[in-house]
């Protein structure tokens, strides 16, 4: 692949729409008395999930709080129509969208099979950014293995252990992919035969099988490159995940043409064009249960609408799973078991958003079809320790993305002659160091209280300012800025300690130690970032996928595109 690439010549020109272009209709649609499946929670698991049975003949209602649909993959807008700037929330590039891609085939099962994805720049999609090294990774292994070699000469053996590892790992898992994710003897022989590297650290972290491949404190800090991905140390995080993820993206990095809430618009137009309905701005109080068995959904209450209660032959939550357990499900119904599992998981990293309107288009502010992760140094261990005791959020590095950038025939991310840019970073939810209470965010009145204010705005501050070392040209042409906290994330999605990423990915939490997709009920089941298929926008969709397998099977349905597999 050439150096110099540009994604506008791959993909036809066109407009984006507005992400409230359904609020108004969705938010007014009628709720049922009555339906088969009632998911909530209006992410891509739950869509997914939505969008498969609705096909099957099933009626699926979706229930959501907020005012779009699409959980972490939504995107929001600012800005008069004549200059409008929409930007993502959390859905900024995904992996393996090739012609047989995973998530090109996920979306099929549903129906779904017009959406275009626009390649990031192989020859370096994601670029490292360190005190004195800058890491382009590229796509494909080889290619990557050899750049690792260019870059690191003495360190060849290592890299190869590590290539190795990865390479696996890749091929385990799409092994079990073919079943349905079913780990049986057939996983288990391909691990004895074309895994021992996988064998030996399936319960390992990623920490450990650095600690076995290199000393080099650059190496291992470019080989952990991509974990805000995750958002966990490496001495906690699953080193399966690891390569799952890092693997994933060697299959081709992604953006969706059209912006980065296209995919859950598909999902929901594919729900209601099967005669199924989403239901916004209706938060779910409760799930019903009687005789031991979850028979429905009880919505919300507030000034303008009483709480309503639907009945169904299944509920499906791809709520938050801490939030599921301990107040969705009644707590007299809940088995103690379930209970003391939901009060003792993990959570992933939370995450910071500053989003940032640019005067000058990509070419002239020096931004490539790329993200740029940045770093203060190569403990990238440190990195996660001294966020996590610090007594004040600060960050320790950041990732930096822009839309106008990967989606360039896309009209809509930015006004003519604009470039929007999401800067991110890894910063604890915990209520302490923001210098509010928990009551305060539960209410909302966090936002009102001047040391949260105050470090708001300095956090804000000093991404922009690592937003501009890392593309000078960028300094001086911010036009608009806007941030939302971990706390922001906490009272648009529920998420559990802010994180879009459900339970941490510690080996211990990892693969069949997450919770299936049939929930601790009959009648319950369970899909989403902390299920067994794992987070991200790929995990949840095959989350969606797998439920909806289960819901199936129990319900006597066929789903369409030969989707019957079974994850027991």
């Amino acid at each position: 692949m050439p150096d110099s690439f540009n994604p506008s010549t791959t993909r036809p020109s066109g407009d984006m729409h507005s992400p409230t272009l359904h609020t108004a209709r969705r938010v007014r649609a009628a709720l049922p008395n009555h339906t088969d499946v009632a998911i909530i929670g209006c992410g891509p698991g739950g869509l997914q999930a939505g969008a498969q049975l609705a096909r099957a003949g099933l009626k699926v209602a979706c229930f959501d709080q907020h005012y779009v649909a699409g959980g972490c993959a939504t995107m929001f807008e600012r800005g008069r129509s004549a200059a409008r700037w929409r930007f993502d929330v959390g859905l900024h590039y995904i992996g393996d969208c090739g012609r047989d891609g995973q998530i090109p085939t996920l979306l099929r099962a549903a129906g779904i099979a017009d959406i275009d994805y626009v390649p990031l720049d192989p020859d370096g999609f994601d670029t490292l950014v360190f005190p004195d090294l800058e890491f382009r990774i590229p796509v494909g292994l080889h290619r990557y293995r050899q750049r690792l070699h260019d870059t690191f000469p003495s360190e060849k053996k290592g890299i190869d252990r590590y290539c190795r590892f990865l390479s696996e790992t890749w091929t385990i898992f799409n092994s079990a992919n073919q079943r349905g994710g079913k780990i049986g003897w057939l996983t288990g022989l391909q691990v004895l035969l074309r895994g021992r590297l996988v064998a030996r650290y399936q319960h390992a972290t990623i920490g450990q099988v650095l600690h076995d491949c290199t000393r080099d404190p650059q190496l291992r800090a470019v080989l952990l490159g991509q974990s805000g991905d995750y958002g966990v140390a490496p001495s906690q995080a699953s080193a399966l995940l690891h390569a799952g993820l890092a693997m994933h993206y060697f299959a081709g990095a992604y953006y969706p043409k059209g912006g980065g809430q296209v995919i859950a618009d598909r999902l929901s137009a594919a729900i209601e064009a099967a005669g199924g309905s989403v239901h916004l701005r209706r938060g779910i109080a409760q799930i019903v249960v009687e005789n031991g068995r979850a028979v429905g959904v009880r919505t919300e209450a507030d000034s303008k609408q009483p709480s309503v209660e639907i009945r169904a032959k299944v509920v499906i939550s791809n709520a938050d799973i801490v939030r599921t357990m301990l107040e969705l499900v009644p707590a007299d119904h809940l088995p103690a078991a379930w209970r003391a599992r939901a009060a003792g998981w993990q959570m992933g990293g939370a995450l910071w958003l500053t989003c940032a309107g640019l005067q000058g288009s990509p070419e002239q502010l020096g931004i490539r079809a790329a993200n740029y992760w940045q770093f203060d140094s190569y403990d990238v261990e440190r990195f996660y320790t001294e966020a996590a005791t610090a007594d004040r959020p600060t960050p320790r590095g950041c990732y930096i993305t822009s839309a106008t950038a990967k989606d360039p025939a896309t009209a809509g991310h930015a006004p003519s002659g604009m470039t929007s840019i999401e800067v991110m970073a890894l910063i604890p939810a915990t209520w302490s160091i923001w210098g509010v209470n928990a009551a305060e965010v539960h209410s909302g009145e966090y936002r009102k209280k001047t040391a949260y204010v105050e470090r708001k705005a300095a956090i804000e501050a000093e991404l922009r300012q690592r937003l501009h070392t890392v593309l000078p040209a960028t300094s001086g042409q911010v036009v608009m800025c806007e941030s939302a906290s971990p706390m922001t994330h906490m009272r648009f999605t529920r998420a559990s300690a802010g994180t879009g990423y459900g339970l941490a990915a510690t080996p211990d939490q990892f693969g069949q130690q997450r919770p299936g997709y049939r929930g601790p009920l009959p009648g319950l089941y369970l899909c989403g970032a902390s299920t067994r298929a794992g987070h991200g926008v790929v995990g949840a969709l095959m989350s969606g996928q797998r439920c909806a397998q289960k819901v199936a099977a129990d319900l006597g349905v066929q789903l369409q595109d030969g989707a019957d597999r079974q994850d027991k």
